[in-house]
């Protein structure tokens, strides 16, 4: 009942399938880049440091971009962002095929993260067309973990398919294609796309990033960042020291396939207690799943590890998101999902990093003591947040005036 709720507004069906589209690159781009870095230069740290260098940009402008969204409209900002991403995609294949200076290959890396951030705009229409309907919009944020998530199970699977079975250039292409097309397919979904608000909203308008709980949000997600991004290149390297680095994607694929599991679940129910107090348990679950990976002595018994850590995910990101509506004002709201998605790649981009020299100075596996203490870190970063959001405070004080009255 809760998911058909979800579609029933007309155009929900439409913008959900274009978002889909332009989301699954996502999944894709970072290992699609190793792959294709690795078989040109046979360097992690070059890809590490190009996925960091990518991740950087999406941190710089992708809160500026959003603004500019929330006071313009959506099409009229991301399809141009979207050009400018896939000419920067360009420029990282002639600088990878040319032998370029590490600096041009990492400023086209840094171009090719100017594109719009597709999931910041998905739930920033969710959030329009059923405003003020809590439950539904749990449920939205929900089934927006479960797209993520799908699109980490399926999308390194395509990566390493594209890149084993055709080339790693393929991989790479590809992922340049579909995250253009689904963004200009997205742009014509007018019916469900937020009003703007404006230029009269932004004079004088503090940030989303000054409303309270948005700062120590942002850094516990990218603590949480931290976990995603070294997981992901320690788990390539750990694969290709053990022969199979064609397996990489699968094994990736099992934590995002516990997390899309958990989603759909967590759609389903109805949340009790507050929404900080919630995100606390996600995250000590979190800590605890990921503290034996360093144990593990196999490829499989990684998978197997990432398959039940991957179910402290989804409820650790979707209540991280329903915290987001509850803290920024309704005109912010871009702003705030993309401020969060800002702190959770900055975290990426640092593992992704780390766990490249990591990859290429240390034994294999080394980097998986670094998640269970990132999230440690993040459930401690949590503890600054407000048990109750002020959204929440005015809500209750109104509702006892009421009963007074």
């Amino acid at each position: 009942m809760s998911y058909r709720a979800l579609f029933a507004p007309r155009g929900a069906a439409g913008f959900t399938l274009a978002a889909l589209v332009a989301r699954f690159p996502v999944g894709m781009g970072s290992l699609a880049a190793t792959l294709l870095v690795t078989s040109l230069h046979g360097s992690y740290s070059r890809a590490g440091l190009g996925g960091a260098a990518t991740l950087v940009t999406v941190a710089l402008a992708g809160p500026w971009q959003a603004r500019l969204v929330d006071r313009h409209g959506q099409s009229r900002v991301s399809v141009p962002a979207a050009v400018l991403a896939a000419l920067g995609g360009l420029g990282v294949l002639c600088a990878l095929e040319l032998h370029a200076p590490l600096p041009c290959y990492l400023l086209a890396c840094a171009v090719s993260g100017l594109g719009p951030n597709t999931g910041s705009l998905a739930r920033a229409r969710w959030a329009f067309l059923h405003r003020g309907d809590e439950a539904v919009l749990h449920t939205a944020y929900a089934y927006e973990g479960v797209v993520d998530e799908l699109c980490f199970v399926l999308g390194p699977l395509a990566a390493t398919t594209l890149a084993t079975g055709c080339s790693p250039l393929v991989g790479y292409v590809t992922v340049g294609v579909l995250g253009l097309a689904g963004v200009l397919a997205l742009a014509t979904q007018r019916r469900t796309e937020p009003p703007p608000a404006g230029p009269s909203t932004d004079a004088g308008a503090a940030s989303a990033l000054r409303s309270p709980g948005v700062p120590a949000l942002v850094l516990m997600l990218a603590a949480t960042g931290l976990v995603f991004g070294t997981m992901e290149i320690t788990t390539i390297g750990f694969a290709q020291a053990h022969g199979h680095k064609a397996a990489a994607g699968a094994v990736l694929a099992c934590y995002a396939l516990g997390s899309a599991m958990s989603g759909v679940l967590l759609g389903l129910w109805r949340p009790r207690g507050t929404a900080v107090v919630r995100l606390r348990w996600a995250l000590a679950a979190m800590t605890v799943t990921l503290a034996p990976l360093p144990l593990a002595g196999g490829l499989w018994t990684v998978g197997a590890m990432l398959l039940v850590a991957g179910f402290a995910t989804a409820p650790t990101m979707s209540t991280s998101m329903g915290l987001v509506a509850e803290l920024v004002p309704a005109s912010r709201v871009t702003e705030g999902f993309t401020w969060t998605t800002t702190g959770l790649l900055v975290g990426i981009s640092a593992g992704t990093a780390a766990g490249g020299w990591l990859v290429d100075h240390a034994p294999a596996g080394t980097g998986y003591h670094v998640p269970a203490v990132a999230a440690l870190a993040a459930l401690a970063l949590s503890l600054r947040l407000p048990r109750r959001s002020a959204a929440s405070d005015l809500v209750e004080t109104a509702g006892e005036r009421l009963s007074v009255q």
